[in-house]
């Protein structure tokens, strides 16, 4: 009796289904699959490779925010269940979304925005563990599950912008408040440093020209006899008198102050220029 068999490749990766008579008979493995035609069909094939599926998901918080959540949630197909997969779920992307938003809408509203933004992980862990304790059972291993975005409504993340400017403003207004304080304060103690070393300098000099005026005494009085201490004084504050009118008065004419003093000054300018001559006009 000969028969005849018709090749079937199943790539990398990947098996397929056979079904005989419409009932299920094996799993093709990858590489080349001999099956009997007419009696013989492949119904499907399955890959085992890690697959993505993204859910997203509308719900509110706790202080009443609605926000959209984005998971991610990769999964495989086992390949000792390959026939859980393909025959016990009609469609387990819409499986694994439903159990996705089950999770999601039941753990959020539980929380607080600012909670949840915090606790993405722990969402994240949640719908792993519901997945896995679920799907499994079908087939599928569900390899990790990521809470990608959590994104409430434009006007909340304007208002949060600005309470966070304003926190930050508020901060920088402090510093500076800081940093002024602190530079008032150093020129402040610079200010007395500079005035305590002025007025040390001062009283150097003072000491200074009385040490030298009572050496300038001593030596007087023992150089021309006859002659007391306020000799000495008077002619050591007449010779200072005298430098003074030297180095400031070069270039400088005293005046009086007086109410008076100007119609004097016109007074004495007019007597000098109206004053004849002598021999003049004869």
């Amino acid at each position: 009796m000969s028969g005849c068999c018709c090749v079937y490749c199943v790539q990398t990766k990947s098996v397929a289904i056979v079904e005989q008579c419409s009932q299920y008979n094996s799993i093709a493995r990858p590489g080349l699959n001999l099956i009997v035609p007419i009696l013989c069909n492949v119904a499907g094939t399955m890959s085992l490779r890690i697959q993505q599926l993204d859910v997203y998901c509308e719900t509110k918080t706790r202080d009443n925010v609605f926000v959209q959540v984005a998971v991610s949630v990769q999964y495989r197909v086992l390949t000792e269940k390959v026939y859980d997969a393909f025959y016990r779920l009609t469609d387990p992307t819409e499986q694994i979304r439903a159990y996705v938003f089950d999770v999601v809408r039941s753990t959020i509203p539980k929380m607080e925005l600012d909670r949840a933004f915090e606790s993405k992980e722990d969402i994240a862990n949640q719908v792993q563990l519901q997945l896995s304790k679920v799907m499994n059972e079908y087939g599928y291993e569900i390899m990790e599950s990521l809470v990608t975005d959590l994104s409430p409504d434009q006007r909340v993340k304007a208002s949060m912008n600005e309470i966070n400017a304003s926190k930050r403003l508020k901060e920088a207004s402090m510093h500076k408040a800081d940093a002024d304080k602190i530079r008032m304060v150093k020129a402040a103690e610079a200010e007395a440093e500079a005035r305590h070393l002025s007025g040390t300098g001062v009283a150097r000099q003072r000491k200074a020209i009385v040490d030298g005026l009572k050496e300038s005494i001593n030596d007087f009085k023992s150089d021309v006899k006859g002659t007391s201490p306020k000799d000495v004084m008077d002619l050591l504050l007449l010779t200072q008198y005298f430098d003074l009118l030297r180095d400031v008065g070069a270039n400088t004419i005293f005046m009086q102050h007086e109410p008076d003093a100007v119609s004097n000054l016109q007074g004495q300018v007019n007597k000098g220029f109206m004053a004849k001559p002598k021999g003049m006009f004869k």
